[in-house]
This record gives structure tokens, C-alpha cells and sequence, in this order.
């Protein structure tokens, strides 16, 4: 469906360096790094909003033009949620919507309209104008308008950054139901993986403007090659285990309180997060260390690490 060809990008510096992959058609994939890395001018090149230096896209066998050939930059298919939100700042929330869904009949057209503006939660704001919302909200409502195109590939750029968890949650499963029912393919650019490693397919791990790695979002999350890259998704235990540096998960563990133990802990405090318990600790060489578990660890004196298993 999408395929990215060495693509560079040059500026002042180098921002891409012969960045390649493809995306199938229902997929969806997680392109995580730090700030700066370049996640963002992919996004822009493939929804045709940027020229790359080289390189091109083809989607769906045919190449995505840029700005400097496309009068009108962007691709009737392809839809690109960023910073910039593209609303029509002086219309309602309610007109945002409604106006990328005209071709609809009426009645069917009322009842997207009101499934998006409910989805986002913007209902009680339908007739405001959206200069008058807040950054969220006008946040929310460029997924909206996004969504009411109904397109093939849907490109968002930290699109769950002024979001609470349980509307993140909320659009997420909408997501995944788009991906189900409309064989939607979507593209997620995020500096915090923990967002998208329950929405994505695979996740490339992009730095320096490379794509530095390709794995599913278990291997992301346990078989980090680095701790740079480990962070990226949560925390990461350090520790020394017979004279060797380990990096393990908070829940990597087993208990063991004998002499014994290839840890010795001396527990600190535990927080309570809503259905399990970060127990915080400090090892011998006054390393700190994070324990999840369901009840608190104020009894545990040492623990053996045990990686989680590697899977495709």
C-alpha cells in the first residue's frame, strides 16, 4: 500500500538520511524517538504537505507529490493530524466536521457528525467557533475532522499529547475499530512509545533522522538495545548482577528475601496507581529501583531478574 524509497531530507543538517519501510494495507505503525529525530518530517513527506531533498513515496503504485508540483498540498487519501491542527478557525466545531463529509446525504451525514463530536467529546462546544477553544479541544476536534474523511491512511503526529488517559483510551479503540471495519492503515508519530505500544502493528524506532529498528510493540517494550531506547516506552531498572550491567523491567522479577538473592533491596515507599502498586527501593550501590505489583513489596528484601521471554 505505502512505500518509503531512501527518502533524505536536508536542511541546515541532516533530518532524514534514506529512511525506508512499508506499511500494508489495515496496519498500523508506531514511528517512536526523541524530539528532533525526524518522526515529523516523515509524516509531512508522505502526506505530501513536504518535498523530500530525495527519495520518494509511492501509495497505492503511484508516487505522492509534493508541495513544489501540487498546487494544493496533500493527498485526497491520505489524512495528516500535526501541531498545526488545520482548522477553519473562524467556522464552528460543528462546520469543521460537517464540511468534509458534504458529499453525504443529510441524514447520514447528522449522525457522523454527531458519532465524531461525541468520539471527541466536543459536543457541548458544536457552536463555537474553533479559534476559541482550547489546545485540546482544537487538538480533539483536527482528529475529528481527520476521521469524518473516512481515509485510507491516517497520519497522526502526537496526536494523544493534550489528552487525559481514558479519552486516549476511547480513541484508541476507535482506531482499532476503523482499522477492523475500514481496513484503515494509520501512521502514529510519538516521543512517549507507552502511548502507542497498545495501538501498533510494529514499531520503528527512529534516531538521527535513521530508522534504527523494526519490532513488534512486546519487543519494543522488553528487548530494548539500549537504554536510550529502552526510556522511550518507561521506566528501566539498572543493575549489577555479577559484575555484569543488567536492564530490566519493573515487572521482571521474582521475589527472593534469601542471602541468596541476585539483588539485594532495601525497600523506600510504594504508590498506589489504580490496580497494582510501583514499589520503589534502593539496591546496594544506592541505585534506585521500580517494582510494579498488585499488592505492596514493604516485605521484600532481594529479588532474582527474569527477562521476559523474546518473541517475533
Amino acid at each position: 500500500m505505502l512505500h518509503l524509497n531512501k527518502l533524505s531530507l536536508v536542511h541546515d543538517r541532516v533530518v532524514l538520511d534514506e529512511v525506508s519501510f512499508s506499511l500494508k494495507q489495515g496496519e498500523i505503525i508506531g514511528l517512536v524517538g526523541k524530539s528532533g529525530a525526524g518522526k515529523t518530517s516523515i509524516l509531512k513527506i508522505v502526506g505530501g504537505h513536504k518535498d523530500p531533498t530525495s527519495g520518494d513515496v509511492i501509495f497505492e503504485d503511484k508516487k505522492v507529490l509534493g508541495p513544489s508540483i501540487r498546487l494544493v498540498p496533500g493527498h485526497d487519501e491520505i489524512q495528516l493530524v500535526n501541531q498545526d491542527f488545520g482548522l477553519d478557525i473562524y467556522h464552528t466545531v460543528e462546520q469543521n466536521v460537517r464540511e468534509k463529509i458534504l458529499y453525504l446525504p443529510t441524514k447520514a451525514r447528522n449522525q457522523f457528525v454527531d458519532e465524531l463530536l461525541e468520539l471527541v467529546e466536543l459536543d457541548f462546544a458544536r457552536k463555537q467557533q474553533a479559534h476559541t477553544l482550547s489546545g485540546g479541544e482544537q487538538q480533539r476536534l483536527s482528529i475529528a475532522r481527520a476521521l469524518a474523511c473516512e481515509p485510507k491512511l491516517l497520519l497522526l503526529d502526537e496526536p494523544f499529547v493534550h489528552l487525559d488517559t481514558r479519552l486516549r483510551l476511547k480513541i484508541t479503540n476507535y482506531l482499532l475499530e476503523m482499522k477492523q471495519v475500514r481496513n484503515m492503515s494509520i501512521i502514529l508519530v510519538s516521543h512517549d512509545g507507552a502511548e502507542v505500544l497498545s495501538l501498533c502493528d510494529k514499531i520503528l524506532y527512529v534516531k538521527n533522522g535513521k530508522i534504527k529498528r523494526t519490532t513488534s510493540p512486546r519487543n519494543a517494550y522488553y528487548q530494548f538495545q539500549s537504554k536510550e531506547e529502552g526510556e522511550l516506552y518507561g521506566w528501566v531498572n539498572s543493575a549489577v548482577v555479577n559484575n555484569k550491567r543488567v536492564y530490566f523491567r519493573t515487572d521482571e522479577f521474582e521475589v527472593d528475601n534469601t542471602k541468596n538473592a541476585e539483588l539485594k533491596l532495601e525497600f523506600k515507599n510504594s504508590t498506589f496507581c489504580g490496580g497494582f502498586y510501583l514499589s520503589n527501593f534502593v539496591a546496594e550501590n544506592k541505585k534506585k529501583i521500580v517494582l510494579l505489583s498488585i499488592e505492596t513489596l514493604n516485605h521484600v528484601k532481594g529479588i532474582n531478574i527474569r527477562k521476559k521471554i523474546h518473541t517475533s
